[in-house]
């Protein structure tokens, strides 16, 4: 899996960040590391010197393999807050994603949509 960071220009994308970014991402989307083929991790401060409650932005876009890419975003008071909610939405919706084509996968081998005159039933 690769993870690509892009921050604004009041966000500072050093090595260290990247390192924190990168651990927090392997450890949330382990289970589901297999199907994702590169994570693009967006990182902006909201409301700039001003501060406030939720003034860190985390958009993560995540490409599937076979699938079109998911993209969720959480906003925190901290980078590292933003980071590891946003993995932890973008997780639920990649098992969500899954889910949903394991059961059209699933629908479609139904024996309701087979041909009933058929002998090899």
């Amino acid at each position: 899996m690769q993870i690509q960071l892009n921050s604004d220009n009041r966000i500072v994308g050093t090595p260290e960040l990247l390192a924190r970014v990168q651990a927090d991402l392997e450890q949330e989307l382990k289970h589901v590391a297999n199907v994702i083929t590169r994570v693009e991790v967006h990182l902006n401060d909201v409301n700039g010197a001003k501060g406030g409650d939720d003034d860190k932005r985390c958009m993560l876009e995540a490409r599937i393999k076979g699938s079109q890419p998911l993209a969720v975003e959480s906003r925190a008071p901290t980078i590292d807050q933003a980071v590891s909610s946003a993995a932890g939405q973008l997780h639920r919706a990649i098992k969500s994603a899954m889910g949903k084509s394991d059961a059209a996968e699933k629908r479609s081998e139904s024996i309701r949509h087979r041909d009933p005159e058929d002998p090899n039933l």
